[in-house]
């Protein structure tokens, strides 16, 4: 579950960016005067770092540096630099910088290219692949417990819970998620809680929760005796819907988690909560991400509302990607559903707390229906029953609101994912969207040959 949401920057390869701050800030321009010049470079991506260090050298603070083609000749580029010279010593730095690069050029004014909405979007993932760059980013928690938390005086619980930071932050994509030995006293505390839980979701969990939780009871290992493995479920998951786990040290960022989603792949913790209150936990733990997110991960309507949420949030701004947090908190964290004219859950946050699971069932619940543009607005509790939750009629219904809610996200371009290889396109060209219309023409010839031969 996400907990915050920053804008989110960082970049490992000079010549794939447009623009960006030596430090990964935002690429922002700054109101101080500066100095610039543009180069080229005379060999390789070596005479650049050579350029920097003089800069720096000369105690220049670098303020952007940005690359474009090469006017001279359209196979080469050249490099924009500005920096201050609080320190003056301006003559010195282009003596030592004509020894380092080609076609120095340092004009007294010089407007930098205008940048485009697309520019000035957040960076996202295009592939699966590359969530392994923002997967550690953890903000809370992890192997770090502060001084509230039930297992912070608890030594060997610490030194558990860096264990399995570790297996998270070595992970990388592709690779098998490793098995872990759980002592008894956490297979104890797992064992209670499932019991319970599993007795109240016959008359509390929506329909999806009870029909496969008996499938990952047959192919996952779960039950009431030990914690299951999670490579065995998100294996399961991949066949039953396309989505898969991947280990997380604590808690992400709304953006990092939400990116996850938009790739059909969801963040899962592989700790337990602490032994002292097992129906008490001030994070998300292995008892709510199995029993309360993976029941509903295998169903393909509830799997698709999901992505929805992430493929949303991707490219959009801080504060887009805030409300379509809070969608997610009132909806897959905390949501219910009408089954047969009856109330019914199927929100994690919900399936994994007794307490909340029995309040939100009765009378004193205040029980509104789902609208993404209302209930982005409502104000996300953590640590107390929620003021109000929200209901839909069907996964169908609320996939459908949260596509009409995603168009009034404001970006540049529109995505399409492609299940084939675990990427999104950015459609923004001609030759993209002919290359989607080409797509589609297909699957509607396959459309209409099966529905010719079924009529005759």
């Amino acid at each position: 579950m996400p907990i915050s949401d920053e804008m989110e920057t960082g970049y490992s390869n000079i010549e794939d960016v447009s623009g960006f701050d030596l430090n990964g800030n935002d690429r922002k321009r700054k109101s101080s005067p500066v100095t610039s010049c543009i180069f080229s470079l005379k060999d390789g991506i070596g005479d650049l770092v050579k350029a920097l260090q003089v800069l720096q050298n000369s105690k220049l603070n670098i303020k952007h540096i940005e690359t474009r083609p090469s006017k001279k000749s359209t196979s080469q580029l050249e490099y924009y630099v500005e920096f201050e010279t609080q320190n003056g010593g301006l003559n010195d730095v282009k003596t030592l910088l004509k020894e380092q690069v080609a076609d120095l050029t340092i004009p007294e004014n010089i407007t930098p290219p205008a940048k485009t909405p697309k520019d000035e979007c957040p960076w996202f993932p295009k592939s699966v692949s590359e969530l392994d760059q923002t997967s550690n980013r953890v903000l809370m928690y992890g192997a770090d417990l502060d001084a509230e938390h039930p297992g912070f005086k608890d030594e060997v619980y610490r030194k558990r819970r860096i264990l399995f930071a570790e297996i998270a932050f070595n992970f990388k994509h592709g690779h098998p998620i490793p098995r872990v030995e759980y002592t008894e006293e956490e297979n104890r505390t797992w064992s209670t809680i499932y019991r319970e839980l599993r007795e109240l979701y016959k008359t509390h969990a929506c329909r999806q929760q009870r029909e496969n939780l008996p499938l990952l009871e047959q192919n996952c290992g779960y039950g009431d005796k030990a914690i299951p493995q999670l490579d065995d479920v998100s294996r399961f998951l991949q066949k039953r819907t396309g989505f898969q786990l991947r280990p997380v040290a604590g808690y992400l960022s709304s953006r990092d988690f939400l990116a996850g989603l938009a790739f059909r792949v969801f963040h899962c913790t592989q700790y337990i909560r602490h032994s002292s209150d097992p129906f008490y936990t001030p994070e998300p733990d292995c008892c709510h991400e199995l029993l309360g997110h993976m029941p509903l991960l295998a169903d393909k309507t509830f799997a698709q509302f999901a992505q929805e949420i992430g493929l949303a949030s991707l490219g959009a701004s801080d504060e887009e990607v805030a409300r379509l947090a809070t969608c997610f908190f009132f909806t897959i964290e905390f949501g219910l559903c009408k089954e047969n004219s009856e109330m019914r859950v199927y929100g994690a946050g919900l399936l994994s707390s007794v307490g909340e699971l029995r309040h939100v069932l009765s009378d004193k619940a205040v029980v509104k229906q789902f609208e993404p543009e209302v209930t982005s607005k409502q104000e996300c509790k953590i640590t107390t029953y929620q003021d109000c939750y929200f209901s839909t009629g069907s996964f169908e219904e609320a996939t459908f609101k949260m596509r009409e809610y995603a168009k009034s996200i404001k970006r540049p371009f529109e995505l399409k994912y492609d299940p084939y290889t675990n990427s999104v396109e950015v459609l923004d060209t001609a030759a993209s969207l002919k290359r989607a219309v080409e797509e589609v023409q297909e699957t509607l010839l396959v459309i209409s040959s099966a529905l010719s031969k079924i009529t005759h």
